[in-house]
């Protein structure tokens, strides 16, 4: 998994219909760069996240064949 901050959403007038209907977010991960990941879980700018990327995401979908590689799974709570 991928350590990451929202930094944004990506705006889609056109999709694909197998892409499931959610936000896709612009995720800048530790490393400085960035990626568009599928959120499910409704998350928000400034958000630190762990996303996973590959077949495992795109497997996360039931009953369709997503075109979705980069998945946010977990959204982390600040530590006190």
């Amino acid at each position: 998994m991928i350590k990451g901050r929202v930094i944004g959403r990506v705006w889609s007038t056109k999709r694909l219909e197998a892409l499931p209907q959610g936000a896709l977010l612009e995720v800048e991960v530790e490393s400085g760069s960035r990626l568009i990941a599928f959120d499910p879980l409704g998350c928000g700018e400034g958000e630190e996240v762990l996303v996973t990327q590959g077949s495992v995401a795109a497997g996360w979908f039931e009953g369709v064949r997503a075109p979705v590689d980069a998945l946010i799974v977990g959204s982390i709570d600040e530590s006190g």
